[in-house]
């Protein structure tokens, strides 16, 4: 949801690193406060594919246009959000053995595009039924992610840093704040007409991006 945000004041690139600076945060706070229940066997299986996925597309990130990587978040932001609200996408059993190819492809696609957890919660939602098991670790999961593909993006570009700094913070601040009133009061505000209602409103985004970036490509 993040992702929509900051591209109203930032192009793709630093859009893209600005959240992952506040994913991390997030998720780090997040790791902390739930670091008890983390599922150290799914850290073993998912392992080095995620970390190696995330290097190549943060990678990829660095070389790819902004408008053909704008259309990239576009579709993963009409793609991945009707993942996640599937049901029939998060409760496919997949084989065990296949958890290096779910960790290879979201740490990819993070790494990329930023939008890491649908692909993942469909290996991992099922192996983890217990909901602070499974929060914690795709918590921990994501910071890898995170601390693989930040250093990358500002080792191209620091200007995300400087460019809007005050912005910046007040994302980070508003990040670790969520943290700590979800771990209160998420079950009270938990719905499914609001969860909907936000994926809608990717899925919108998405196609409005997807329109801009092939507009912005016709014309070059």
């Amino acid at each position: 949801m993040t992702t929509p945000i900051f591209l109203l004041w930032f192009e793709p690139h630093h859009a893209i690193a600005g959240v992952a600076i506040v994913h991390g945060a997030h998720n780090a706070m997040k790791s902390r406060m739930l670091r008890t229940h983390i599922d150290r066997d799914a850290l073993r299986r998912f392992g080095w594919a995620l970390l190696l996925g995330a290097l190549i597309g943060a990678l990829l990130q660095t070389v790819i246009p902004p408008y053909p990587l704008l259309l990239l978040v576009g579709i993963a932001l009409i793609v991945l959000p009707l993942l996640k609200i599937s049901e029939a996408w998060t409760n496919i059993r997949l084989p065990e053995a296949e958890d290096r190819i779910g960790g290879f492809s979201s740490g990819f696609l993070g790494g990329l595009t930023g939008h890491q957890g649908a692909l993942r919660a469909m290996f991992l939602r099922q192996r983890l039924p217990d909901k602070a098991e499974y929060a914690a670790t795709a918590a921990i999961l994501a910071l890898v992610v995170d601390f693989t593909r930040i250093p990358v993006y500002l080792w191209n570009d620091t200007t995300v840093l400087t460019v809007k700094p005050w912005l910046l913070v007040g994302f980070v601040i508003a990040a670790l704040a969520g943290a700590q009133i979800g771990r209160v009061w998420l079950e009270k505000w938990k719905s499914n007409d609001i969860q909907k209602g936000i994926m809608v409103g990717l899925v919108v985004s998405g196609v409005l991006y997807v329109r801009e970036a092939l507009e912005a490509l016709s014309a070059a």
